[in-house]
């Protein structure tokens, strides 16, 4: 790796704002071809069901399957569970036991309330029915992608869970499959791509429809999520990871270094910058990022990331930082500062922020307890990290008597007649005392 790998910026730099924003817009994965394609999945399963669905995870997965093969067992979950090394399982319960006590935090409770003139108001908070979790197969294991959506799910008090994961050529994890067992999901199917999504939306003989689909996958999954949403809830569309890191003097280079590799390791889209006002200490990382990246086992990817992805900015102060914090809306955050509690009120924008040098970022990939589904691609400027909040819905309660209805129907038929709608003004004139 040559010392030219990693973007170098500096805030007064002339061209600042066009580099930086050059590094920031990655692909998001809008392919024409890949949406014409997941378009004709979705008709497909839509229009023949259980007989689509199987045609295409044999296609696509390279199965052989039977229709009664895409339904994994209960007793297969159990049996994972019970098959996994004694001090793997301790570490899954260890996570789950984590997220579940965070989540409870959250949950909402329904209120009321009876205002001056007599009137009952609230809002009732109800679980979804059915929410359907997407787990990525193949290659990779992903048991802390189940229990970070099934469990909010559960603790909502969601009636039914069910997850769908891909068995390419008929490969089960079972760590994955444990991890379900300890989370307490409902029903799992082997299937995945934009199949699995279609039929936890639509519905097949097969998989029930659901209310709502989360979880993350590759392109033809977030693209398939896109367009089935409005029939059903999504979480959000999940671009490539990212973390941004600020740090003063106070920091190790080297866990700085290996911070950024970290998210760097993902994919070759992944995001890894640090922001420093101290250009001591920026050289000191960069050095760090030369002697250890030979190390990695993935080092062509993180080289790859952090070439087309990652930069190095310098900064003037806090000031300039966290106005480059808040205008990138991270999905991490680390201050891997001497006082991250000074920082922390500057920032208004940031999907998981990790106070300090022992906060490293991927604690709370596995285990901290907050959930690492985040908003990225700078959407966290309006979105937040799931949780259960993603599982409850909200109704409003509005309960009058007699003279509550007298009183409201004065404001509400001058404002509906001002608007032209005489039948919602009679409406509420019915209610009006004689």
């Amino acid at each position: 790796m040559t010392s030219h790998s990693i973007n170098r910026l500096a805030h007064d730099d002339h061209d600042f704002d066009v580099r930086l924003e050059a590094i920031l817009e990655r692909s998001e994965g809008n392919d024409p071809a890949i949406e014409g394609r997941v378009r004709e999945i979705i008709a497909g399963v839509r229009e023949r069901g259980d007989d689509a669905l199987l045609e295409y995870t044999n296609r696509y997965d390279r199965r052989q399957a039977q229709l009664a093969d895409l339904t994994i067992p209960q007793a297969a979950l159990t049996a994972a569970l019970d098959g996994l090394d004694a001090e793997l399982r301790a570490a899954l319960q260890d996570a789950a036991d984590r997220v579940r006590r965070y989540h409870e935090k959250q949950v909402q409770q329904s209120w009321r309330y009876v205002d001056d003139d007599g009137i009952e108001l609230g809002q009732q908070v109800t679980p979804l029915d059915r929410a359907g979790v997407y787990v990525p197969g193949g290659k990779a294991a992903y048991p802390s992608s189940v229990l970070m959506n099934v469990i909010p799910a559960r603790v909502a008090g969601v009636g039914e869970v069910v997850m769908v994961v891909p068995t390419p050529d008929d490969q089960r994890n079972p760590l994955v499959l444990a991890a379900a067992a300890i989370a307490g999901v409902d029903r799992v199917f082997a299937i995945g791509g934009a199949q699995a999504v279609a039929a936890l939306a639509y519905g097949t003989e097969l998989v029930p429809r659901v209310d709502k689909i989360v979880g993350p996958g590759n392109a033809y999954v977030a693209m398939a999520k896109r367009l089935v949403f409005g029939r059903v809830g999504i979480d959000m569309i999940a671009g490539p990871s990212e973390v941004l890191i600020v740090a003063d003097a106070s920091a190790d280079p080297d866990w700085v270094a290996m911070d950024l590799f970290a998210q760097a390791e993902h994919d070759e889209l992944a995001s890894a910058i640090l922001i420093t006002a101290d250009a001591d200490f920026a050289e000191r990382v960069a050095a760090s990022i030369e002697r250890l990246l030979p190390e990695m086992e993935r080092a062509e990817i993180i080289a790859t990331a952090l070439r087309d992805n990652g930069a190095i900015v310098t900064v003037a102060d806090a000031d300039a930082a966290a106005a480059l914090v808040n205008r990138m809306a991270p999905e991490h955050l680390e201050l891997a500062l001497a006082d991250p509690e000074a920082f922390l009120p500057r920032v208004r924008h940031a999907g998981a922020i990790f106070l300090g040098h022992y906060s490293a970022e991927s604690l709370g990939d596995y285990c901290a307890g907050p959930n690492h589904v985040l908003p990225t691609s700078r959407t966290a400027r309006f979105s937040s990290p799931l949780g259960v909040y993603d599982f409850q819905k909200r109704s409003s309660i509005i309960g009058c008597n007699a003279a509550g209805a007298d009183k409201l129907a004065q404001t509400a038929s001058v404002l509906a007649r001002g608007e032209g709608l005489t039948a919602h003004a009679r409406s509420a004139e019915y209610r009006r005392k004689p």
